[in-house]
């Protein structure tokens, strides 16, 4: 069988632990028999990243916006436990932090519906997608520890005119933080935002906290409320969708109680948070699509859950796991199709979509790993735990 030709390489970023084994057998069992592949490869592992001094991430970042198309294996942020656990030289910033900062986008992450998996919340019978914005706050931020004195925050004009304000007058240790963000990133954000919610006919409700941030998250408020009203607001009624702003507090109450269908828009830490809530919530957080779009039209497709690193740990000591690869399986079959409907490669979107209906068949018809064993539940259908390795290739019979 003649193999599914590319035009243009994939960006790959390799990464951690149990993903970055997956990463190899999803690429040996369900890609490489079938396409001829072309990626340039960039090693995104934290000992790497340490051997380059984090260089390898910004390079990768580069990379992608010369090609345009990005597919990312999770990665470990390093605390201070990992930074002695790898002898690391530094505890390096979220290389998703610096992808992103370096990208300007916005990250799309919808759950992986299947037949068979009802979400724990029984209201949700529609996608919930979460709009997470991807540049600053406070994973730009510039934090450290404070003594007994003052914490200021200083601003200096471009003439030179100061403007101190006091954060606090700690009289014993503490800590301290500033972050930041720009209007030319938020206002990209709300474009992005608003045109996804077009794209998918699905109502968009935005959430801060303005009540208590009001110069904060008060501006990223007033730039969604002008960019809506002036590019906007007739297209949204033309389409018969709304557009809402409230308090987060307020959004959760109203997600919780809905039936999804819903875009909801949150700020970086906000959408980090609450799309692992809302994956969690509908089955699993190996169960969800995440996609970084630049306001140039850049793709960075990922999974949007961790390194798994206890399995990791069992993989090492030789005993077998059953680690959930689906969203990593749809991070590669994203770029694959944007890569096959940007080179006009036909062959290339069909595969992608086929490797995502094979996966979902698969589960459907009773073969699925570990953690989606407890919540299936499908008349007539028994379902059995298979190893990782294993699952992956009961979807590569159904290709």
């Amino acid at each position: 069988m003649d193999k599914i030709k590319m035009i243009t390489p994939l960006v790959e970023m390799d990464g951690d632990e149990m993903t970055r084994v997956l990463w190899k057998w999803i690429k040996e069992i369900l890609i490489e028999p079938f396409v001829d592949l072309k990626t340039e490869y960039y090693d995104l592992g934290l000992k790497n990243r340490d051997l380059t001094d984090d260089k390898v991430t910004a390079e990768s970042a580069i990379a992608t916006k010369k090609y345009g198309v990005a597919v990312k294996c999770a990665t470990i942020t390093p605390n201070a436990q990992r930074v002695e656990e790898y002898s690391l030289k530094s505890m390096y910033k979220s290389p998703n932090g610096t992808i992103r900062a370096m990208l300007d986008g916005t990250v799309f992450r919808a759950p992986i519906l299947v037949e068979g998996i009802t979400p724990y919340i029984p209201t949700w019978k529609k996608p919930i997608v979460i709009a997470r914005h991807a540049y600053g706050d406070i994973y730009k931020a510039v934090d450290g520890l404070a003594g007994k004195a003052k914490a200021e925050l200083v601003y200096t004009d471009r003439e030179g005119n100061k403007v101190t304000k006091l954060i606090h007058d700690f009289d014993g240790d503490g800590v301290v933080m500033a972050m930041h963000n720009t209007d030319k990133s938020i206002k990209s954000f709300a474009r992005a935002c608003f045109n996804y919610a077009l794209d998918l006919k699905l109502p968009l409700w935005f959430s801060t906290k303005d009540t208590i941030s009001k110069v904060y998250d008060g501006r990223f408020k007033a730039i969604f409320n002008e960019v809506y009203e002036n590019e906007y607001k007739d297209k949204f009624e033309s389409a018969g969708i709304e557009y809402m702003y409230t308090l987060i507090d307020d959004v959760v109450a109203r997600i919780v109680r809905s039936e999804g269908g819903i875009v909801w828009a949150c700020k970086n830490y906000d959408g980090d948070v609450m799309s692992d809530m809302v994956a969690t919530a509908y089955g699993s957080l190996a169960m969800m699509t995440s996609v970084l779009v630049s306001p140039d039209g850049v793709y960075e497709y990922e999974a949007a859950h961790g390194t798994v690193t206890r399995h990791y740990y069992k993989y090492v000591k030789g005993e077998e796991t059953s680690t959930n690869p689906v969203a990593t399986i749809f991070a590669w079959s994203g770029a694959l199709r944007k890569r096959g409907e940007l080179d006009n490669l036909p062959d290339l979107v069909d595969f992608a979509c086929r490797l995502e209906k094979a996966t979902l068949s698969t589960i459907e018809e009773g073969e699925m790993t570990g953690d989606l064993v407890g919540l299936f539940k499908k008349e007539g259908v028994t379902p059995k735990k298979l190893s990782s390795q294993d699952f992956l290739k009961a979807i590569a019979t159904r290709i």
